[in-house]
């Protein structure tokens, strides 16, 4: 087992060695995406009596869906998603508490008076089904991040007034990440709350058809989470707003993969290291939370696991281009032990939340 890092400490490892060693050896022989799920035709997982916490779930209010239809945004998912079907899943599953966000584009298209009025539009469907069902949903609240001034704005009403759980946002707009000098007034007050923020990738400018009948979704959508998690580390801002709880889907994209090279960034670029030494690049990235939604298998999990704490992942499906049920599989063929599953599936959010099991 290859463990990256630049101290010689690191022993919050230590007690996962035996686990994960195992299991590559259990698993070393098969190919991945029969470890990630059991067969369709196996009796389904018993998890009636599991309280499964999804961070990561997508909803389209009516009003938004019909913009996104008006400008070819809308991804067939969205088109034939409804609240039913949302209900269903989580049944099937055993999720009892779903936190709920629109997915990319979310408000970061049209003129300031679109985005401003998409991100309300969401926010307030998000609001109105935690009123509706308080011990099913909660919402993360999306702002109109290249409006500043409607950003503050929507932060203050959705979390004074609708009691939003924190904040949605992509990993990019119009080519920024959520480091850029730009977003820093909108950081400074979601630390100054200390808030949640729960991040979804999306493909940036620059890397949009690079290659014909390959979604930005397959490739560029974990790259585009490792540039945000780079971004936030190197302008300072991940130092900076140490009180922001943040959220990176699909186990951290990329990052896990990439992280010698992150460590050896502030050691080949001096005005980086100034910004973040070396040796805080890890412990910065520990602190992190990253969800499990379309990486509830081994090739993920192993990875972000040898670098951060069972503590710091939460469950995420990224529903309906996933199912629910696709990651309580995935996670139970993993072997976990049931202390550890309970703290993925739904103790870390919980924590999170400042909710009771």
């Amino acid at each position: 087992m290859f463990h990256t890092t630049t101290d010689s400490s690191c022993n919050h490892c230590a007690p996962r060695r035996s686990f994960l060693t195992g299991l590559l050896t259990a698993t070393a022989a098969t190919v991945l995406p029969s470890c990630a799920t059991t067969s369709k035709d196996a009796p389904l997982p018993a998890v009636a009596k599991r309280a499964l916490v999804d961070v990561h779930h997508h909803v389209w209010a009516p009003a938004f869906l019909k913009e996104l239809e008006a400008r070819k945004l809308a991804e067939p998912p969205a088109r034939n998603w409804s609240l039913n079907k949302t209900m269903d899943d989580m049944a099937k599953a055993g999720v009892t508490y779903t936190l709920t966000s629109p997915t990319t584009p979310a408000a970061g298209f049209g003129d300031v008076a679109t985005m401003r009025s998409m991100a309300r539009i969401s926010n307030e469907y998000g609001a109105q089904l935690a009123r509706d069902y308080p011990n099913q949903f909660g919402f993360f609240a999306t702002l109109p991040m290249l409006d500043v001034d409607g950003a503050l704005a929507e932060i203050a009403y959705s979390c004074d007034v609708l009691k939003a759980n924190g904040i949605a946002m992509l990993t990019s707009y119009n080519g920024k990440w959520l480091g850029d000098k730009a977003f820093a007034p909108i950081m400074d007050e979601i630390n100054r709350r200390k808030l949640i923020v729960y991040t979804h990738p999306s493909n940036t400018q620059c890397c949009q058809n690079l290659q014909e009948g390959v979604p930005g979704s397959t490739i560029e959508f974990a790259t585009d989470t490792t540039r945000t998690i780079t971004s936030l580390l190197f302008s300072g801002t991940a130092t900076r707003c140490k009180d922001i709880k943040f959220i990176f889907s699909h186990a951290g994209g990329t990052m896990p993969f990439l992280v010698e090279r992150l460590v050896m960034l502030p050691k080949l670029n001096a005005n980086f290291g100034k910004i973040l030494p070396s040796d805080q690049v890890l412990p910065t990235l520990r602190s992190f939370y990253y969800d499990t939604a379309q990486a509830s298998h081994p090739g993920a999990l192993l990875s972000l696991l040898n670098l951060v704490d069972v503590s710091q992942v939460v469950f995420g499906t990224d529903f309906p281009y996933r199912t629910s049920l696709d990651h309580v599989k995935g996670l139970m063929a993993m072997g976990f032990s049931m202390n550890d599953l309970t703290a993925i599936e739904s103790r870390n959010a919980l924590r999170m939340l400042g909710r009771a099991a």
